[in-house]
């Protein structure tokens, strides 16, 4: 089969992302002898500066990784919190019944930096000086911005102007917003870093390392953070203005935290995703309901192939809004979620044709929770306007969305530690700049309810039920799976077509992420407006005329999408005998692999 480009092999290290600039800076840092840590923290944070319109230093992380010789692989979590004062309350009290989708309203406490600074502490063997280095020089000296990056901004400029003034300094170099391929700079970021690693002081490695996070969640960032969110009321997508929740006593009270993944057997591999305050283990329900049907003896092209996941893809996303949450606040039945027998009775629930009912499952102690669930599906109307909605990701892709995007990368050492995440948050189209920072805020809130009662309902304190979703699996021989892609609520989705190809069409990586991709609209949005199009899916056209007639005379009402549009997948595999593959997607021609 014809791929885009080759598969990678070496045993040395091979590194995945979505920026050609950031997988040559984590295979650097494998160069300099650092680690799959060390090349993921560098990678991470060239990312923050390469791709602005995608992730930022106050967006959100979860870290997935397995250290060398280790069985089990940990989460890392970068997800933030909300503010102490967001409460249902307090934003009733604002006349809103949603989160607003973009604007400091929206703002949790910012996780990602924090994140990435643990794992380099923790695991990682480089001085932070070293790591950081790339991400500051690009900042300072400039990169050629990407077409994604430069429409992103021309797409807000005139908000920028009129509301966002802060932005309009870096964002708008010259009064105008950059033109694809330009030379782009953001000193102010690369001040930020210089800062926060003059804060470092004297010490060991931890030891500076930790002042750094110091100067972050409670020195000179969270001042600077807590002065603008709480101060001058800015536009969001509400179309009125607000302040902030977020403060810098709720930046000072949190820290990155190290967690047990979830997993499932499934076809003698065991996969790996982050709980239940992320949408991850709906890619583990929808293999467990596949687990009932002979996929080994099923062309997964086919009208019934994509029929089959489609229909699994909307049974599980169904337990996702009826039963996810963050479980340091909810009871999340997920012993049951992905246990066999539970699988089966939802595979049981697959017909012919495609259902357009949104179904949650009947879990005994459940069943009302389930029930307010349906209550919260908004089919798709009128509320799809403000600025700066959604999150930036494939809303090309969706007929109420501007384009976009999130990140994600893979890296995989010669001593077999493998890192797996997806960054994300802090979009300078969602969120004003914080002055002299050179950054946004996120704007995660928004995947919060405002109804008292859903397992995902605003709670101070609580972790938004994120999107972002990292995969780590183990294989039956020692193997190790790394992958991911950006994409909100399509991130799984676009996931299992690459797992189901690999283990059960024998394609290797690069041929698994070429092959047209497709993905539901049937469940409720993550992101504001938080809309619903039920029996509503996008097939990329490339499937072909017969594939696309065949699954309308099944009922799936489809959106074709362009050849090329649809997930930007990266992955990378350790074999047992040190054998290292990589591949990445040529989809928006930005991502790519390499390796040695």
């Amino acid at each position: 089969m014809f791929t885009t480009r080759p598969d990678i092999y070496g045993t040395f290290g091979v590194a995945s992302t979505t920026h050609w600039i950031a997988s040559q800076t984590a295979m650097a840092m494998l160069e300099r002898g650092g680690n799959a840590f060390d090349g993921a923290v560098a990678a991470a944070f060239v990312l923050l500066v390469v791709e602005p319109h995608l992730c930022g230093p106050a967006g959100e992380a979860p870290i997935l990784f397995r250290k060398a010789g280790e069985d089990e692989p940990q989460v890392l979590c970068g997800q933030g919190v909300a503010p102490q004062s967001a409460s249902i309350a307090a934003f009733q009290a604002l006349d809103l019944d949603l989160v607003p989708g973009s604007g400091l309203i929206a703002a949790v406490v910012p996780g990602a930096f924090d994140a990435w600074m643990t794992l380099l502490r923790d695991h990682g063997t480089m001085e932070p000086q070293a790591v950081l280095e790339p991400a500051r020089r690009y900042a300072r000296d400039g990169f050629p911005i990407s077409a994604g990056a430069a429409a992103a901004i021309a797409d807000v400029a005139e908000v920028l102007n009129s509301h966002w003034t802060t932005s309009a300094q870096v964002w708008l170099p010259g009064g105008e917003a950059p033109i694809a391929g330009s030379w782009f700079r953001n000193p102010l970021l690369a001040d930020t870093w210089e800062k926060l690693l003059a804060a470092q002081g004297q010490g060991g490695r931890e030891v500076r390392i930790d002042a750094i996070r110091r100067a972050w969640r409670s020195g000179f960032i969270a001042e600077a953070i807590d002065r603008f969110s709480t101060a001058e009321p800015l536009m969001d997508a509400s179309g009125r203005p607000h302040r902030g929740f977020l403060t810098g006593q709720d930046m000072a009270q949190w820290e990155a935290r190290y967690e047990r993944p979830v997993s499932i057997e499934y076809a003698g591999w065991r996969f790996y995703k982050t709980g239940p305050w992320g949408q991850g283990p709906v890619l583990l329900q929808t293999l467990s309901i596949l687990k009932a049907f002979d996929l080994d003896a099923l062309d997964l092209e086919s009208v019934e192939g994509v029929h089959l996941v489609l229909e699994a893809l909307k049974l599980a996303f169904a337990d996702r809004e009826a039963f996810y949450g963050d479980p340091d606040f909810v009871d999340v039945p997920m012993d049951v979620l992905l246990s066999d027998a539970y699988g089966a009775k939802r595979a049981a629930m697959i017909e012919a044709t495609a259902s357009k009912a949104i179904r949650p499952g009947q879990i005994p102690g459940f069943e009302a929770q389930a029930l307010r669930s349906l209550g919260q599906v908004r089919e798709a109307g009128d509320l799809s306007a403000g600025i700066g909605i959604g999150e930036p990701t494939m809303m090309h892709l969706r007929p109420t969305r501007k384009p976009g995007d999130t990140v994600h990368l893979d890296v995989i050492d010669r001593w077999g530690n493998v890192v797996s995440a997806t960054p994300s948050g802090g979009w300078p189209q969602s969120s004003p700049m914080v002055p002299g920072l050179g950054f946004a805020l996120n704007t995660r809130a928004q995947m919060f309810w405002l109804e008292p009662g859903a397992p995902a309902s605003l709670e101070p304190g609580k972790r938004p039920r994120t999107t972002l979703t990292p995969t780590l699996a183990r294989g039956p021989d020692g193997q190790w799976l790394s992958c991911g892609t950006p994409g909100g609520d399509q991130q799984d989705q676009w996931q299992v077509p690459l797992i189901l190809r690999h283990l059960h069409g024998g394609r290797s990586l690069q041929q698994a992420i070429d092959m047209p991709l497709f993905h539901s609209l049937h469940f409720p949005s993550s992101f504001f407006p938080r809309e619903a199009l039920p029996g509503m899916a996008v097939v990329e056209e490339s499937f072909g005329p017969d594939i696309i007639a065949g699954l309308r005379r099944r009922g799936h009402d489809l959106q074709e999408a362009p050849a090329w549009s649809a997930g930007r997948l990266t992955a990378a595999l350790r074999e047992p005998n040190g054998l290292l593959r990589a591949a990445a997607t040529p989809r928006l021609m930005q991502a790519y692999a390499v390796g040695r």
